[in-house]
């Protein structure tokens, strides 16, 4: 079972920058697949960024995040990162780290471990 604790969430002012932290502890193997996700109030959980291949690293993007925000992962330390800049009010939700996914990144039903989620919000 993977476990996910993420960090670094906040408030900012928009035009601002964040750096989200998702620590991960568990077998390797099941984190070849793993993504971001938000959920703003009365919204559906949606797909922000993915990256696969463990040692690959290949990312991948919703369109209203590509260019501002980076995903990233440090092997040595186990840890995947959302580096979030030009920030918008709309980009405002619980930002939740996911783990175990399969090839439908873009899913959340396709990932099966969750972290806590962290809140992100962007004042205008």
């Amino acid at each position: 079972q993977v476990q996910l604790v993420e960090s670094g969430g906040g408030l900012v002012q928009a035009g601002g920058s964040l750096r989200l932290s998702c620590a991960a502890s568990g077998p390797t193997f099941s984190r070849r697949v793993m993504g971001w996700f938000r959920q703003a109030p009365g919204k559906e959980r949606e797909f922000v960024a993915a990256i696969i291949d463990w040692n690959g690293g290949r990312t991948y993007y919703a369109d209203s995040v590509k260019g501002r925000f980076t995903i990233s992962r440090d092997d040595a330390k186990s840890t995947l990162y959302l580096q979030m800049d030009s920030l918008k009010p709309e980009d405002t939700a619980v930002y939740y780290c996911a783990s175990e996914g399969t090839a439908s990144y873009y899913s959340p039903r396709s990932y099966d471990s969750w972290g806590q989620g962290t809140q992100v919000t962007v004042s205008s």
